[in-house]
């Protein structure tokens, strides 16, 4: 070691003894693809409605205009080409794996395009399914993308932990509903996301209310919202609240998500993306 040695190896060309390497688990991007930005989708438990927000967030960024894509790292629940009504199988082409198109020119990859019946169960290992991720990242031909949202399987487990470490991920949206027990697992992706520092650009609350049909009154089904109390306190800078409707639903059972209109979401998606 030399004498003053700032012990910051990242920064110096020395090789003395004591020389420690950072680890570096990024994955290399697709040699044919341009990607200038990567937001991550998460939720800390499953039912929340993650992947329609995924789903939305890159139906209303084509509207504005940009080249989308998805990658669908919820290998073994993916929802994302259900909800666009893609069916078949992806092929490749010399520049790698090509993702299937929507209508509105979203690219989008999921397991599910790359097995001969999407109802089979995936019963993978964990280091088996962060590969498999990795392999979305590096092997599938994106083109140029302006964003491209990556819809995480919920929890703290491998694949956030991979998509962090392995995707150059600029931002994350965490999506939640109101009751109790979901804000304290909010918490714990929230603070996940810190640790490896990466910034919260967004806080969805899924199925906050419930709009009466007759008189118009918001009904708090699940409990009171409490998005602008946990965007307080991790400060979070652009927050919203989607209602309990079955016309989403029905839309996205039927592969329609395009056609799905949500102004205020557009808003706040142009927040996110900005």
């Amino acid at each position: 070691m030399s004498e003053g040695c700032s012990h910051d190896c990242s920064n110096c060309s020395s090789k003395c003894s004591d020389r420690k390497e950072a680890n570096n688990f990024a994955a290399p991007m697709n040699a044919a693809s341009k990607i200038h930005r990567v937001i991550a989708v998460l939720s800390g438990k499953g039912g929340v409605g993650k992947s329609f927000v995924t789903t939305m967030l890159a139906v209303s960024a084509a509207k504005a205009g940009l080249k989308v894509g998805i990658l669908d790292a919820d290998i073994t629940g993916p929802s994302i080409p259900k909800a666009f009504g893609l069916g078949g199988c992806s092929y490749k082409s010399d520049e790698g794996i090509e993702p299937t198109v929507t209508n509105s020119g979203i690219r989008v990859i999921s397991l599910n395009m790359l097995v001969e019946d999407p109802s089979d169960p995936v019963v993978w290992r964990g280091p088996v399914i962060a590969g498999c991720v990795k392999q979305f990242w590096s092997d599938v031909h994106w083109g140029e993308l302006d964003v491209m949202f990556v819809d995480m399987p919920p929890g703290t487990g491998d694949v956030p932990l991979t998509v962090y470490q392995s995707l150059p991920v600029d931002g994350v949206v965490v999506v939640m509903t109101p009751q109790e027990l979901v804000e304290m697992i909010v918490e714990k992706s929230v603070k996940m996301a810190g640790m490896m520092n990466k910034k919260i650009l967004g806080l969805v609350e899924n199925m906050s209310y419930l709009k009466c049909p007759d008189c118009g009154k918001q009904i708090s089904v699940f409990g009171e919202s409490k998005v602008e109390e946990l965007a307080k306190k991790f400060a979070i800078p652009a927050t919203v609240r989607l209602p309990v409707d079955p016309a989403l639903s029905a839309a996205i059972d039927v592969g329609a998500a395009e056609t799905i209109e949500l102004a205020e979401f557009d808003e706040f998606a142009g927040k996110v993306v900005a």
